[in-house]
C-alpha cells in the first residue's frame, strides 16, 4: 500500500463492553488511522466511568501526518446506560455498521473492525438480524460469505513436544453454515453451498493470507463421519463428491473427518484451516483453545473485515474489567489482512 492504512472500529451493541474495549485501545498510540464509528457523547461519558479520557480527531475523510484516532460521530437515540439494553438504540448500531460497510466499499476505510452486538435486543427493536456475518453480505451484495475464526497458540506439531515457544498461527475454524438452528443444518449443506465455501476459502487463504497451497481439513457432518452411511448419508451424498471434484482443481483438502477426531494434534499438524459444518461443531473447540485472543474473520467480502470473539458483557460494562486482548487482535489481523491484499 502507498498509505497509512484506514481502519473503520464499530464497538456495537452501546450498553455492552464494546464501547469499553475501544476506549481502553484508543489510550495506546495507533499504528494505523484508527475511526471510531459511534456516538461521541457516549464514548465520554463511558470513558469518565472508566477514569479515562476519551480524546479524538474528528473524521474529514483523511488522515493526518502521523497515525490517530478519529470519530465518526453517529448519535444514539436515547442516552446509553452501561449494562442496560434499550432497543431504541438498536437502530443506532445498525447505522454505525451501514456507515462502515459504504467507507469499506468506496475505499474510504481499508478494513473493518467490529465490536459485539447483541442480536435479541436488535430483534426486539423489530430490526430482523441474525448475526454481523449475514448483516454485511447483505449490505455489500455479497451472494455468500465465510465466516473463520481464528486464535493464537502452538503448533500442533510444537505441542506434541511441549514447545510453548512455537506459535506460529495457532487454530483456523471456518464454518459451512452459521447461525442456524441445528434442525436445519443438514438441508443447508448442499453440494452448491459447499463447494461456494470452500471456494472462498481457499481463494482468501491465499489472497488475504498469503498461503500459496492452502491446507483444508474438513469435517464430515455425522457422528464417526456418518460410519460409512450408517449414521447419516450426507458424507456419502454431498461432502465426498465436493471434495472429489475440488481435488481435480488442485484444493489440498483432508477429509471428511469425524468431528471428534479433527481437533487433536496429529490431524492437525499441517492443517491451515480446518472446516466444521456447523456453528457448535468447531467454535468450541476453538474457544477452549483461546478464548481471549479469539477473533472472528468474514471471508469472501469485497474488503477485510474481523471481529472480537465475545458478547456484549453486560455486566462488566463501565466497570473497568473488560479484556481488550480481542479488538487488540481484531486489529491486528486486519492490518496484516490489508497488507497482504
Amino acid at each position: 500500500m502507498n498509505r497509512r492504512p484506514i481502519i473503520a472500529l464499530t464497538p456495537g451493541e452501546p450498553a455492552g463492553i464494546g464501547p469499553d474495549v475501544a476506549i481502553t485501545l484508543a489510550q495506546q498510540a495507533p499504528s494505523c488511522d484508527l475511526v471510531l464509528i459511534a456516538d461521541p457523547v457516549m464514548l465520554t461519558k463511558r470513558a469518565a466511568q472508566l477514569n479515562l479520557v476519551f480524546s479524538a480527531h474528528l473524521w474529514n475523510g483523511q488522515g493526518n501526518d502521523v497515525p490517530a484516532v478519529y470519530i465518526l460521530p453517529v448519535a444514539t437515540n436515547r442516552p446509553v446506560n452501561a449494562g442496560k439494553l434499550d432497543p431504541a438504540n438498536s437502530p443506532y448500531v445498525i447505522e454505525c455498521l451501514r456507515r462502515a460497510v459504504q467507507g469499506c466499499r468506496r475505499h474510504e476505510f481499508d478494513a473493518l473492525v467490529t465490536g459485539p452486538v447483541h442480536k435479541g435486543v436488535i430483534n426486539d427493536a423489530g430490526i430482523p438480524f441474525t448475526g454481523h456475518t449475514e448483516f454485511l453480505a447483505a449490505e455489500s451484495g455479497t451472494a455468500q460469505v465465510v465466516m473463520m475464526l481464528a486464535a493464537p497458540g502452538r503448533s500442533p506439531s510444537a505441542a506434541k513436544r511441549g514447545d510453548a515457544r512455537e506459535r506460529p498461527h495457532g487454530l483456523r475454524v471456518a464454518l459451512a453454515t452459521t447461525h442456524l438452528p441445528l434442525s436445519d443444518v443438514s438441508r443447508a449443506i448442499s453440494r452448491e453451498h459447499l463447494t461456494g465455501v470452500l471456494r472462498i476459502l481457499h481463494a482468501d487463504l491465499r489472497a488475504k493470507f498469503g498461503i500459496s497451497d492452502p491446507q483444508i481439513l474438513v469435517c464430515g457432518l455425522n457422528p464417526h463421519a456418518g460410519e460409512s452411511g450408517h449414521l447419516g448419508r450426507e458424507e456419502i451424498e454431498v461432502i465426498e463428491p465436493v471434495l472429489a471434484m475440488l481435488r481435480t482443481e488442485g484444493f489440498s483438502l483432508r477429509g471428511p473427518v469425524p468431528a471428534d477426531t479433527a481437533f487433536i494434534p496429529e490431524s492437525l499438524v499441517g492443517v491451515d484451516v480446518v472446516l466444521a459444518m456447523y456453528h457448535d461443531q468447531g467454535l468450541p473447540v476453538l474457544k477452549a483453545h483461546d478464548f481471549v485472543h479469539a477473533i472472528n474473520i468474514t471471508l469472501g467480502l469485497p474488503f477485510v473485515r474481523t471481529s472480537v470473539d465475545h458478547g456484549t458483557a453486560l455486566e462488566l460494562a463501565g466497570s473497568g474489567r473488560a479484556d481488550v486482548s480481542s479488538l487488540r487482535a481484531a486489529v491486528t489481523t486486519a492490518l496484516q489482512l490489508v497488507s497482504h491484499k
